[in-house]
């Protein structure tokens, strides 16, 4: 499976194309899902950019990416940079008038398994978000929420291409072969494609857009997240 990840923590200082409003969002998840991507990563924003867990923000951007790709999982962040306290995101996610069919939770942040019970019981799916370097790991193979997620996103912190492959390798190490849900595995920056193509290689799910890097293979600037795309579904063919 390749995810789009169109948007992330990203605001348009780094990256003036990104897509930010709902409408926004949803032409570019049309143009990426045309292009092969399967699945959707989207972090929901406020008017100004900053992301937002709050609900009539997850509706609009939710709304408008499933009305522009029907069928296709739509998902969102709960990182802790868009409401720091857990016990808050917990009460954002019980506010939601919109679902997402799933969303992200980062086992390395404090209150992660507060707010994955919250997700749970709206019955969303979880990703949980694994990153490397972190206790991350541990805690959620810890964790009695642990054959409860829909996925575990594998994320190699390393962005440097030469060591990152490696350490995708020690985190798929650490989270050993006993898990009952399958992985996606990607990373960012310099190290976004090299990892991409071993996911490739090792048969897992695997992830690209403007979240986690603005460029192509060959070092241009993308221009759209169909582009990564695109580029991504030609490098995961070649390793098959």
């Amino acid at each position: 499976m390749l995810q789009v990840c169109p948007n992330g923590a990203r605001d348009r200082s780094t990256c003036p194309h990104l897509p930010v409003s709902p409408a926004e969002l949803a032409a570019a998840v049309r143009e990426a899902v045309a292009a092969g991507a399967q699945d959707v990563h989207l972090h929901p924003k406020t008017p100004e950019g900053a992301d937002s867990l709050a609900p009539e923000h997850v509706a609009a951007a939710v709304t408008a990416v499933r009305a522009a790709v029907p069928g296709v999982p739509v998902g969102v962040t709960t990182g802790a940079w868009a409401a720091p306290d857990p016990r808050r995101r917990a009460e954002l996610i019980r506010s939601w008038s919109v679902l997402p069919d799933h969303a992200s939770v980062n086992w390395h942040e404090e209150g992660a398994e507060e707010v994955a019970e919250a997700l749970l019981e709206r019955g969303v799916g979880i990703e949980a978000g694994v990153f490397s370097g972190t206790p991350a790991a541990r805690r959620f193979l810890a964790s009695p929420l642990a054959g409860r997620v829909l996925r575990v996103l594998a994320e190699v912190t390393d962005t440097d291409p030469r060591t990152a492959p490696a350490a995708a390798r020690t985190l798929l190490g650490e989270l050993g072969d006993g898990l009952r849900a399958p992985v996606l595995l990607h990373a960012e920056e310099g190290a976004a494609w090299p990892v991409l193509r071993l996911a490739g290689e090792l048969g897992l799910d695997t992830r690209i857009g403007l979240e986690d890097v603005l460029e192509l293979p060959d070092g241009t600037p993308a221009a759209t997240n169909a582009e990564l795309v695109r580029a991504a579904r030609a490098m995961l063919t070649a390793t098959r």
